[in-house]
């Protein structure tokens, strides 16, 4: 069995510890977050709460001190009535009167700041009712005396108690908002201990809070320092590897360079010595048309040799493009009329003009195009203008408006004999329609405008060819 080192916590290990160290501090970061939202909504009741209560002692403070004041003035009314009773001054009836209003205005004020709780109310209806009895008592013993001068002894007695009931009444609801002031006071006492319990609390969970997020993102900064030197690390590597693979692709693309010029000078040298074999074929059947006697043989020497010319021309002066497999049918067709115009021994009384498109074919199709050329305007040379006459050959290569590549060679010489049809005649018109069928095409002839002939060759093949 192996042995396994426990100096070194395992994976598993390694995975459980810091999946619980992640646990522990998501559970602290959760728990402060409802400490603190905890917190503050109970800061939130507690200051309602205290509001309430302060808004509860405000008006208990009003309502003690309007039921004293109240009392007071009771007190008073009732020593100036006594006064007046005693002695009959003007002065103390005055006093009294003057109190009397104080007591309704008191009355009032007091009925209004106990309207809001029902007992205090019924408190309040009770001792004024007493108070308003009190005082119509006390408006009649005025009264009798300022009408008569006299006052009675039971009158005096019996106002004595009650307004030693009234008194004792009023301090007994003093007394009572007294007792309310002391509790709530006690009450603002808790809240604010427990106010001053939430913060506290919320203080804490806020610390809490701030060091696990501290914790948090200080390590996030470790693993992202960490992960960017090693980014750059293996940036560097990378743009290493990168560089050498690029050197070695650079160093392919210039071998590959290399090779595709070696080929392409190789299929050029092909090219002309193919060429140059077909021209020493076109002079060996030359100086057989020197030494034959045969006008029959020497008209058809003539023709072979022209024809192998014209093939020897068209590999001569084929040139590849860079894909070494198309040409540019205007480069070339071009190239092969200049050297007809060079070599035709029947054209120096004949121009010869070629108008072509920039279209893109195959090697295959560029050398037929050639030879179809050579053939068109080798018949052309040779019948379009008996006994020396001049005129002009004008070939062309444009696309219809089919979007059809067609070739057109266009002559001003005698035309067709009326005797003969179109495509009728010797091997060249065979071989005329040999390569127009290779392009999928069949030569046309019709007459020229002005005079003339002119055969078109419609190539259908060529119709997906690309144009420069």
């Amino acid at each position: 069995m192996t042995a396994i080192d426990l100096t070194e916590p395992q994976p598993a290990r390694r995975l459980v510890i810091g999946w619980n160290g992640r646990l522990v501090k998501r559970v602290a970061v959760f728990t402060s977050l409802a400490l603190v939202v905890l917190a503050a909504l109970a800061a939130l009741i507690l200051l309602q709460g205290i509001n309430g209560q302060i808004t509860d002692v405000v008006r208990t403070y009003e309502v003690r001190n309007e039921a004293s004041e109240l009392r007071t003035v009771l007190s008073e009314a009732e020593s100036a009535q006594r006064g007046f009773l005693l002695t009959g001054e003007t002065s103390y009836s005055q006093t009294y009167r003057a109190l009397s209003v104080t007591i309704g205005d008191r009355l009032m004020r007091l009925a209004a700041l106990a309207a809001d709780d029902n007992q205090q109310a019924a408190q309040v209806r009770s001792i004024a009712a007493e108070i308003v009895a009190k005082a119509e008592e006390m408006d009649r013993s005025v009264g009798l005396v300022e009408s008569q001068g006299t006052a009675g002894t039971a009158l005096e007695q019996s106002g004595e108690r009650v307004t030693a009931r009234l008194q004792e009444k009023l301090q007994q609801f003093v007394d009572e908002e007294n007792s309310k002031l002391i509790e709530r006071n006690h009450a603002i006492d808790g809240y604010r201990r427990s106010l001053v319990a939430a913060i506290i609390t919320a203080l804490a969970g806020a610390v809490t809070l701030t060091w696990a997020l501290f914790t948090r993102t200080q390590r996030r900064v470790s693993e992202l320092t960490h992960s960017a030197g090693r980014l750059h690390s293996e940036n560097a590597l990378l743009e290493a590897r990168v560089q050498e693979r690029t050197q070695a692709l650079e160093e392919a693309r210039h071998h590959a360079e290399q090779e595709r010029q070696r080929v392409e000078a190789l299929l050029q040298d092909a090219n002309h010595r193919i060429g140059n074999s077909l021209a020493t074929v076109s002079s060996l059947l030359g100086l057989q048309l020197l030494r034959s006697r045969s006008e029959e043989v020497k008209e058809a020497l003539e023709s072979a040799r022209t024809r192998v010319h014209a093939i020897a021309s068209a590999h001569r002066r084929l040139r590849l493009g860079d894909d070494m497999e198309t040409a540019r049918a205007d480069e070339f067709l071009g190239a092969v009329v200049d050297d007809i115009v060079l070599t035709a021994a029947d054209a120096k009384d004949i121009v010869i003009e070629g108008d072509f498109e920039p279209v893109v074919v195959g090697t295959r199709d560029a050398t037929t195009m050639g030879i179809l050329v050579g053939e068109l305007v080798t018949n052309a040379l040779k019948h379009a203008f008996p006994d020396g006459r001049c005129g002009k050959i004008i070939c062309a290569l444009k696309r219809n408006e089919e979007g059809i590549p067609a070739l057109t060679v266009t002559d001003t010489g005698v035309g067709l004999a009326s005797d003969r049809q179109p495509g009728e005649g010797g091997l060249g018109s065979v071989i005329v329609n040999q390569l127009a069928n290779q392009f999928g095409g069949h030569p046309r002839y019709e007459p020229a405008e002005g005079g003339g002939l002119r055969v078109t060759v419609p190539m259908p093949s060529l119709a997906s060819e690309r144009a420069v």
